[in-house]
């Protein structure tokens, strides 16, 4: 949603103080939040959640291709050498612990991954093998064969994976991001690439988006990157339009609607 958006529905809402429910279309809502239109005088509901099983199947085939080393055969002009990790029963953490996890824990189940989920309380979540509080993320990376970031972009996770939290991974390590660009510290990232102290890296999004042409990302052979392609437009539209209809339904029923907004959390 971009910045015309965002100072048009300022104009609407405020020549409709009356408005009591505003349905937001992404799952984000930090440009919201950092435009201050989010208020608490009406409800306000996004989509999160609404698109967690196109995201959480692009997250696994992600995971897949990078294990596989997808990137270099798609790129490779002679037949190469042997190479590949298989996902059956290996450590995964995921970063986050929403919808897009919940979905994404059943898609492993199959796998028999041993998954740690990273939240911001270490509650149990179905599927995980176990949670941990984001003030121990550094131990729930170590040792991961992958790591998947599915969290939402707020202050507190702005470029919550840095140099330090890179280094808490393995050499065979690969990072796949269908979050926000923005959680990542894109610099330590591709030294982390260069110096190979990670396998590799599965971007569905980036700092800064779009990434330009020439960006070094677009050059290292270890990182993967697909164009904000998660949840296309096509896929998002019937989703959006059945969880705007449930809340319409709840909303005349004076039921809690799905995807509210906390404005002190930011998402």
């Amino acid at each position: 949603m971009d910045g015309g958006a965002v100072e048009e529905l300022r104009a609407i809402l405020e020549s409709h103080p009356g408005i009591s429910w505003v349905q937001l279309p992404l799952a984000g809502v930090e440009w919201m939040v950092e435009a201050g239109v989010i208020d608490r005088n009406r409800q306000w509901t996004s989509a999160k959640g609404a698109y967690a099983e196109p995201v959480a199947e692009h997250a696994l085939a992600l995971l897949l291709a990078g294990l596989r080393r997808l990137h270099d055969r798609a790129r490779a002009r002679s037949w190469g050498k042997p190479a590949g990790v298989s996902l059956f029963d290996q450590p995964l953490t995921v970063v986050g612990a929403g919808g897009v996890t919940t979905v994404l824990l059943r898609l492993l189940e199959p796998f028999r991954a041993q998954v740690t989920v990273v939240r911001q309380k270490a509650e149990p979540l179905a599927g995980a093998s176990r949670t941990v509080g984001v003030d121990r993320l550094a131990e729930a990376l170590a040792g991961a064969q992958a790591v998947v970031l599915a969290l939402a972009l707020t202050p507190s996770t702005h470029r919550l994976i840095g140099r330090t939290e890179l280094e808490a991974m393995g050499p065979g390590t690969w990072l796949v991001n269908v979050a926000r660009g923005e959680v990542v510290d894109t610099e330590a990232l591709i030294d982390a690439l260069r110096s190979e102290r990670i396998g590799g890296a599965a971007l569905d999004v980036t700092d800064p988006e779009p990434l330009p042409d020439g960006h070094p990302l677009w050059k290292l052979p270890n990182c993967l990157i697909t164009p904000h392609t998660a949840d296309t437009e096509e896929m998002t539209r019937p989703l959006l339009a059945a969880r705007i209809a449930e809340n319409v339904r709840r909303l005349a029923r004076g039921e809690k609607l799905v995807g509210r907004v906390d404005p002190d959390l930011g998402y």
